[in-house]
């Protein structure tokens, strides 16, 4: 997937340039008073002391199920047990996901999406606060992106936006969605093919970042198809009959060194990278059958399509050497993002007001620590809003690739924003234990409230003012999707790998069940886990 850092690299791939294509001209600002009156009540709901510890209380919950995707059923639980409790509609279970869900309130139009992701990552479990390795469960899931944090940063907009709509009567839909199984690109093209996204107007899309930023146009990210390879053969006792054996395992290793020898012959803007999903029983059985993962990443979708090609190609191969047969299918697949000029100008303005959090000594320090523990520049935590950029198309050549999420196809589908909020710092390398130390702490408390505040202003915008919907309408279709046509890399008889992780979600949940957040005992996760906030080593024997 993505890192915070790595998402970051929307505002530094989009700096300024000549476009190709006419840009709409920015919205000018609003200058109805309503509009300025509506917007400072529900920043001040946001900021109000009840919403900032709801937004805490659902972070650290979520941090602390520490699940991963396609095994979010704690999360669900939670999350839409809130919604429900405030009046949403949930529907369970949407696109043949079980983990997937949709609450609704309001009617009419505008109808605002708002989403965010919720799965976690392998092997990253690690106690908040702490500045250096030291997991809750050792070798359990965590949240080492920090997907704890978006969702609950929706929900408290939303429930803001609510209130504010049911005093002023103002008409509109708003629509929560988590993020299932981000980290495996499993879940999205699946929400468009079952038309989640058929009657909404724009989606406000969240992700944890180190600032709190918005950019538009083509990220220079890339796109991707997850493919496992399955190979064929037949058991053989591997001392004394070898010969009569086929080697499943044998072909994925072919297949492997082929793929690893042509990747010099590949594109720079390419990433390619596989995990040996099944290779055996025990080693005097010649394995029957053996599973290879792979993960093909470019710039656009005949890249992808082509890479995707290869690797049929390398099967094909790999099979006629050992005499072994292959099939395929797909786990997860992704778009390039795209995002929208008109919804980046809007969320900026809101970004601009409500600035960056007031960080403490504490959180000031519980980073500077981090990021001298792992070795990189010491820089603590963000203290200027960059500025917004974006640019319609990024020449190729331009381009060096990097990582994907599968909010790409949402935003080739309907007009789409993300929005980085400040709930982590540059430290970690991403996908990492070390990206999750600060994600149950006061930092993320923080991010996640001013982000919350952006995030509702700008719902207010799309709903009083329609010249920002237009706008959003007109980039979108005559700027982004013309001359381009989005065509899902799922094939249609291609569904959710809803299997995923289930056996390392099953391992770890008892210890994990144990260490669950409990509100009604303990205000913060930090204080349930008796962690005192900051935790650094001595300035001796830090690295």
């Amino acid at each position: 997937m993505k890192t915070p850092t790595i998402l970051l690299s929307l505002l530094l791939l989009a700096r300024p340039a000549a476009p190709q294509t006419a840009l709409p001209a920015p919205v000018p600002p609003s200058t109805d008073p309503r509009v300025a009156r509506v917007k400072a009540a529900v920043q001040a709901d946001v900021k109000s002391q009840a919403l900032f510890d709801l937004g805490q209380q659902m972070n650290d919950m979520v941090f602390s199920f520490a699940e991963l995707g396609f095994q979010e059923f704690e999360t669900q639980k939670y999350l839409t047990g809130i919604l429900e409790k405030e009046g949403f509609t949930v529907e369970r279970g949407v696109a043949g996901i079980p983990t997937m869900w949709v609450a609704r309130w309001g009617s009419g139009s505008p109808v605002i999406a708002l989403g965010s992701d919720v799965d976690c990552i392998p092997q990253a479990s690690q106690k908040p606060g702490v500045a250096y390795r030291d997991p809750i469960v050792d070798g359990a899931p965590g949240h080492g992106e920090g997907h704890n944090s978006g969702t609950p940063l929706n929900i408290v907009a939303a429930l803001a936006v609510k209130r504010m709509m049911a005093r002023e009567k103002i008409p509109g839909t708003l629509v929560i969605w988590p993020g299932i199984a981000e980290e495996q690109l499993g879940a999205k093209a699946y929400y468009v093919r079952a038309g989640l996204l058929k009657d909404v107007d724009a989606v406000l899309y969240t992700h944890v970042g180190t600032n709190l930023a918005a950019a538009w146009g083509d990220s220079g990210l890339n796109g991707l198809v997850s493919v496992e390879y399955t190979f064929a053969g037949e058991s053989a006792h591997s001392a004394s009959a070898p010969w009569r054996g086929k080697s499943a395992l044998d072909a994925v290793e072919l297949m492997n060194a082929g793929w690893n020898a042509r990747r010099e012959h590949l594109r720079l803007q390419q990433r390619s990278h596989y995990v040996i999903t099944n290779g055996g029983d025990q080693p005097n059985v010649v394995p029957r059958n053996a599973s290879v993962w792979y993960f093909f990443r470019e710039t656009d979708e005949a890249g992808i399509r082509r890479m995707w090609a290869i690797g049929d190609r390398m099967a094909e191969g790999a099979a006629l050497m050992t005499d072994t047969s292959w099939s395929s299918r797909v786990l997860g697949s992704a778009w390039p993002i795209h995002t929208n000029k008109a919804l980046a100008e809007a969320m900026y303005a809101n970004i601009v007001t409500v600035g960056l959090p007031a960080w403490s000594e504490a959180d000031i320090t519980l980073a500077k620590a981090t990021q001298a523990e792992l070795g990189v520049p010491v820089v603590g935590l963000a203290t200027t809003i960059p500025e917004l950029k974006g640019r319609a198309e990024i020449p190729d050549d331009e381009k060096r690739g990097g990582g994907t999420d599968d909010i790409g196809d949402i935003s080739w589908t309907v007009p789409t924003l993300m929005l980085n909020y400040p709930a982590n710092f540059q430290a970690g390398p991403g996908h990492n234990w070390a990206n999750a130390i600060p994600m149950a702490t006061p930092i993320a408390h923080k991010g996640i409230n001013v982000g919350a505040q952006a995030q509702a202003m700008t719902i207010v915008d799309l709903l009083l003012r329609p010249e920002v919907l237009r706008a959003a309408k007109d980039y979108f279709a005559n700027v982004q999707t013309k001359g381009q046509t989005y065509t899902p890399l799922i094939r249609p008889t291609d569904t959710p790998a809803t299997h995923l992780n289930k056996g390392i979600q099953d391992k770890y949940r008892p210890a994990l069940q144990k260490l669950y957040f409990d509100p009604t005992k303990y205000k913060t996760y930090l204080e349930q886990l008796g962690i005192t906030y900051p935790t650094v080593r001595s300035t001796s024997s830090a690295r």
